[in-house]
């Protein structure tokens, strides 16, 4: 979709519909337990814990936001204006839908309206708003991070190590980092810097096909390895108190920096159909993500009980791969309906030098 700016990267938005594809892929499995079962076939992990999709969101957003940015001076309070405009209506739509089935099945309503206000701070919003709360904490420091990277690449190295070295002394203090590194910024930080780190070094990676190639299958590798350790879940429980939450957002911004500044800058992006379906799934990838809660684990289930056994991870992944296009015109009525109403209220948030 265009930013305010007018600006379109189609790339990007291919790289939106894997993510959320991983994301959709991770939740479907969830049926019969599935996100608890042996790892599939290698490189099959990405999918199985395809919770790192929000990752891949993440890194995007710290890349985008630098190459909308770069060298520009900002409003920020039209910035912010311009964002709220963008995720709050769907957002609120979702937060509004979720608690009328709350109140229809009993449930303590007071308990949820409690929830939803402490995702200002906390993650508790509904339906992966989570990461909504996670990205406004991103915007809130963006300003900051901009100015550092004008001044030098390595002041937000150093803010790199920094967030490292903190979560280092709370797995200490804690026992376990798992929840402040997956849901927070405490984590996520790292895939936002590294976005904009692949953005002003995207020269050193354009065209190095076989680097990147050689990224993402250590990473598939990785992944398959953290797979079969038990995963997110069962490492060996959750929160897991293994060490390696300390740097998981890290190893995971560094590969999905590497392979968005790659793709972004390596190609010139074909127009064709193919490539325009892939991309309409990326412009609606927002709708997508937040209502797909309501459908994914009815789909699973149905295809579960009425069809075919879904313990087998490579069927769950076959028939994940068809439920996920039947997102496609639910994320198309929402962005419609819902989302582009609300754009034409935007601003522009380039200063005039």
């Amino acid at each position: 979709m265009k930013s305010s700016s007018g600006k379109y990267f189609i790339g990007l938005d291919h790289i939106r519909a894997l993510a959320t594809f991983l994301v959709f892929t991770w939740h479907f499995i969830h049926v019969n337990n599935g996100h608890y079962a042996p790892p599939p076939n290698f490189p099959l992990s990405l999918l199985t814990e395809g919770h790192t999709g929000v990752a891949l969101f993440m890194t995007l957003s710290g890349y985008l936001f630098a190459k909308l940015l770069d060298g520009k001076n900002i409003v920020y309070t039209k910035f912010i204006w311009n964002r709220l405009l963008r995720l709050i209506p769907l957002l609120v739509v979702v937060i509004v839908i979720v608690g009328l089935r709350k109140y229809l099945a009993g449930q303590d309503i007071y308990l949820y309206t409690i929830k939803v206000f402490n995702g200002l701070l906390k993650p508790s919003l509904p339906n992966g708003g989570w990461s909504i709360t996670v990205e406004f904490h991103f915007y809130l420091i963006l300003p900051l991070l901009l100015f550092l990277i004008n001044k030098s690449k390595y002041y937000l190295l150093f803010v790199l190590v920094l967030a490292i070295t903190t979560r280092y002394f709370l797995h200490q203090e804690l026992g376990q980092i798992q929840f402040l590194s997956y849901w927070t910024i405490v984590g996520r930080i790292d895939q936002f810097i590294l976005g904009i780190l692949a953005f002003h070094l995207r020269q050193n990676i354009m065209n190095r096909h076989m680097l990147i190639f050689c990224i993402l299958f250590t990473f598939a590798i990785f992944y398959w390895f953290f797979d079969s350790w038990g995963g997110f879940y069962r490492n060996p429980s959750y929160p897991s108190p293994s060490c390696l939450w300390i740097y998981m957002p890290t190893i995971e911004g560094l590969t999905y920096a590497s392979l968005i500044a790659w793709y972004d800058n390596s190609f010139n992006h074909s127009t064709g159909k193919l490539s325009q379906f892939i991309a309409l799934i990326g412009t609606y990838s927002y709708s997508i993500y937040l209502t797909h809660f309501f459908v994914v684990f009815s789909m699973a289930k149905a295809i579960n009980n009425y069809i075919i056994d879904l313990s087998n991870l490579h069927l769950a992944i076959f028939f994940s791969s068809i439920c996920f296009l039947f997102m496609l015109p639910i994320g198309y009525l929402s962005y419609k309906i819902i989302e582009v109403p609300f754009l034409r209220f935007r601003v522009k948030y380039i200063a005039e030098n």
